[in-house]
This record gives structure tokens, C-alpha cells and sequence, in this order.
């Protein structure tokens, strides 16, 4: 026990990773998801590198987790998969995320998109669109966020960051559009007290390490505190004559 202790004392020192109980109090009053479905690519898998005191883990097993204190029961399934476009998330994730009959959906996409040298932000977005849809159609709760800013990352190849960089600026760009358009909740990252700490990536220069995972866990449970009574957003009309999966929240 003791030796557990020492092992974790930098993350429980680190006032940018709240552990799982206090993630849960960030989500109070209690999340009103009791089922949960993560989309997306490596960034929903998990892809890591561990970090000397921190727990080795995702910032969606940290919310599995939170999400059992805040509301038992509840549960998350994750259908993340590394290498996917978003079109091939759509393609490969949507019907089964739509099975599932989530509370909430929290997507990611676009990384792999961007990584494209020729990356097309619109059509990204019509994609995003065609994903968050049916879900928000179905009466789920949608919740996206932002890809880091590249140039804190001190592992980022010389030779594809002045490409990758504004592509990810782009994206996210196209992902806070499509995520207000839809009325989801939307998480921003980069505007977070750690976004430009150099020591949340990993060194394969691609994804986060698990201090940044925690961070990116804490940073969600915070904005799906604040998405108001009951956790709904207001539901926007997709089409004209479509009827609203679910109703608005009182005062939202």
C-alpha cells in the first residue's frame, strides 16, 4: 500500500487530473447518462505512453469510471478503433453505437483525416455532420472536443508539423461548428490550463501520454458539469418537419 502511495503521488499532486471520485463531483448533480458510447480513433482506443506516477490509463476508462461513482450502474462501451478516418468511424461505428441506445455518445474524429497532406476541412465536417446526426436524431447526448494545438508538443516531426499543425486547427475549427450546429456539448481543450504544458505527449509524437489522458478526462468531466439541468443541451431541428428526439431541459 505503502509503496502504491509513492507510485502515484505525481498524479495526485497534479491539480490538472482530478481522480475518479472528484471527476464523478465535477459531473454533480448526478450524470443522467446510464449508458455511455465512445466513437472514434486512437484517440477513443486509448493510445498512450505511461508516465512514472500516474495511472496507466485512458480518459475514457477515467470517465468509465467517474460515471460508476456519479450514477451506478451506468456504463461505457467504447468502440475506438486506431488508423479510422472519420468517414470509416461513420461506416464502421454509427449502426452499432445506435444499437447500443446511449444517454450520451462522446465522439472524436479527424485526426487521421488530417494527417492527409491534402485535408479538406469541409469535407471533414460533412462527415462529423453525417456521425453526430443520428445520433442526436436518436435522442442522444453528443460530446466532442478539441485536438491539441501541435505546437506545444516537443515530439512533433519537423517534417509534417507545418502541415499537421494548421490542419488540426482547422479541424477543430470544423468539429466546434458541427458540434454547436447538431447542439452538442463540445469540450475545449485548448482553451484548458494545461494546453500548453509540454509533458502530456507521447513520444511517438502522435498521441497523448497518460498525464495527458487524465487531464483530457478532467477537462470532459467539466464541461459535462456545466451542460446544465439534467446534462441536456437544446436539440436543433436537422431537417425541415423533423420532430426532436428529446425534449429541452428546463431553463436550458
Amino acid at each position: 500500500m505503502i509503496r502504491d502511495i509513492d507510485v502515484l503521488a505525481r498524479e495526485w499532486a497534479d491539480p490538472h487530473v482530478a481522480a475518479d471520485h472528484e471527476l464523478a463531483r465535477m459531473m454533480d448533480p448526478p450524470a443522467p447518462w446510464e449508458r455511455v458510447v465512445v466513437l472514434g480513433d486512437s484517440v477513443a482506443e486509448g493510445l498512450r505512453e505511461p508516465v512514472p506516477g500516474y495511472r496507466d490509463l485512458s480518459w475514457a476508462d477515467r470517465l468509465s469510471a467517474a460515471f460508476t461513482f456519479a450514477r451506478p450502474g451506468a456504463v461505457l462501451f467504447n468502440l475506438g478503433r486506431r488508423d479510422l478516418t472519420a468517414a470509416e468511424i461513420r461506416e464502421s461505428q454509427l449502426e452499432r453505437a445506435l444499437s447500443l441506445r446511449p444517454g450520451l455518445a462522446i465522439v472524436t474524429a479527424g485526426g487521421n483525416d488530417a494527417l492527409r497532406r491534402r485535408f479538406d476541412p469541409d469535407a471533414f465536417a460533412d462527415e462529423l455532420r453525417a456521425l453526430l446526426t443520428p445520433l442526436r436524431e436518436a435522442g442522444a447526448d453528443v460530446l466532442t472536443f478539441d485536438l491539441y494545438d501541435w505546437t506545444s508538443n516537443p515530439y512533433a516531426s519537423e517534417r509534417f508539423a507545418p502541415i499537421f499543425g494548421p490542419h488540426l486547427t482547422a479541424l477543430t475549427e470544423a468539429i466546434r461548428e458541427v458540434s454547436a450546429e447538431v447542439g452538442g456539448m463540445h469540450s475545449r481543450l485548448r482553451d484548458g490550463a494545461a494546453a500548453q504544458e509540454r509533458d502530456r505527449f507521447s513520444s511517438d509524437g502522435l498521441h497523448l501520454n497518460a498525464r495527458g489522458h487524465g487531464i483530457v478526462a478532467t477537462d470532459l468531466a467539466r464541461t459535462l458539469g456545466n451542460a446544465g439541468p439534467g446534462g441536456q443541451v437544446p436539440l436543433r431541428v436537422f431537417a425541415q418537419g423533423a420532430r426532436p428526439a428529446v425534449e429541452e431541459g428546463p431553463g436550458s
